[in-house]
């Protein structure tokens, strides 16, 4: 039998369907005092019940990042398995799915069941099989199961903060296990615009925020929407723009005095935050300039971002970890598939853009059920993803395709 036969069947009998129960059963989401600490907990227990050394070290007060880090026979690459253990808060239209960590019709359901506990579950698979085996050649594979993901990107500052490195990651976003060789930028900005409150029987008297946001609205999607068609990315496709929520005026017979609108702006190679500032600013001074009487300011949502910016991440096809995961996932799935991009943001950003550390996405599930009341990932896809990951350490840490 061979070595890569080995790990295959070490990770069958490794009890990852329980884990993977576990951890869904375990809120760990915003709202939640010390939120992911027990998530963290159980898949400490879990990994050095199987022999791996584990490190817990906080990016909050009760909310640690997990480290296990296995060495291979020889030197070599280091590869990170990396994941998030928070999740977003449960829908108001939840089905009874919740929490259950049920498994039905071949899927495991619950919140967190393919963003992403299925990916840390199989990454705790795989690294638990490399070690059973002694199946890793050279160099060593971190597992980094770290906070925050959903929110200000806590855990993955931590690691930066801390000289984190390594020469490449596996971010276990719900991909479906198809390589993603990158993703776009991410801005939440909110613009606040102030006009001046009146009778709604004199509207003219006043000046209308409500009415103001509106025309903005009308300005972006007639003149920026298409300059940032304009701008495509041959990987990431084009920038994008996308209002999220308007809120405004007090009653119905008042002219609204503000109005305040957040807007999702997704960034590609070539952009940055002061370029994206300006071109909305520009457009909002036009306007201005047009209701004497307005005012309007632009910022970050705040606990948008934490302190480092949400950049777009590439990695080019042909780069040895982008190789050695294709390779890998070509070997497991038989099936031939070109690389993608990942249409969400992920903490590949950080690691790549802020610790140097190359990152591809790929992990069980599929995107369009995350944050949703039907939360689930297909439990095949998830032993798919462990022999994955452990196939791409294999190859990546000792230098071969």
């Amino acid at each position: 039998m061979s070595d890569r036969d080995a790990v295959a069947r070490a990770i069958d009998a490794s009890g990852w369907e329980l884990l993977l129960a576990d951890l869904v059963r375990i809120p760990s989401h915003p709202g939640i005092e010390r939120q992911e600490e027990r998530v963290a907990l159980r898949l400490a227990e879990w990994l050095r019940a199987r022999g791996l050394e584990v490190t817990l070290d906080p990016a909050a007060p009760g909310r640690p990042n997990l480290l296990a880090r296995l060495a291979g026979q020889a030197p070599g690459r280091t590869l990170v398995l990396c994941g998030h253990t928070d999740t977003v808060p449960l829908n108001a239209t939840d089905r009874g799915v919740a929490y259950s960590g049920e498994t039905r019709d071949g899927c495991l359901w619950g919140r967190g069941a393919c963003d992403m506990k299925g990916a840390l579950a199989a990454m705790a698979a795989a690294i638990a099989a490399l070690l059973a085996t002694r199946a890793l050649p050279a160099g060593s594979v971190v597992l980094a199961a770290i906070v925050d993901e959903e929110m200000e990107s806590l855990g993955a500052e931590r690691l930066v903060a801390t000289g984190f490195t390594a020469d490449g990651a596996i971010v276990g976003e719900p991909t479906g296990n198809r390589l993603a060789l990158g993703h776009k930028g991410l801005e939440w900005l909110e613009i606040v615009f102030e006009g001046r409150a009146a009778h709604g029987g004199r509207p003219e008297a006043g000046v209308n925020a409500i009415a103001a946001a509106a025309r903005f609205c009308a300005i972006v999607e007639d003149e920026l929407i298409p300059a940032l068609a304009r701008r495509r990315h041959p990987l990431l496709g084009p920038p994008t723009i996308n209002f999220g929520t308007i809120r405004g005026g007090d009653q119905p017979s008042t002219v609204a005095a503000a109005c305040r609108l957040t807007l999702d702006r997704r960034t590609v190679p070539g952009e940055t935050y002061d370029g994206v500032v300006a071109e909305l600013r520009a457009l909002l001074e036009r306007l201005l300039g047009q209701r004497p009487g307005l005012a309007a300011t632009i910022a970050r949502v705040p606990a948008g971002m934490a302190t480092l910016e949400h950049l777009p991440t590439v990695v080019a096809a042909d780069h040895p970890l982008a190789v050695a995961v294709e390779a890998a996932r070509a070997e497991v799935t038989r099936r031939a598939e070109v690389p993608t991009s990942f249409p969400a943001w992920t903490d590949a950003s950080l690691l790549h853009n802020f610790a140097s550390i190359p990152c591809v996405v790929l992990g069980p599930g599929d995107l369009a059920l995350a944050h949703t009341p039907d939360e689930n990932v297909p439990l095949h896809e998830v032993a798919e993803a462990a022999r994955i990951y452990a196939e791409a350490a294999i190859r990546f840490v000792s230098g071969a395709a």
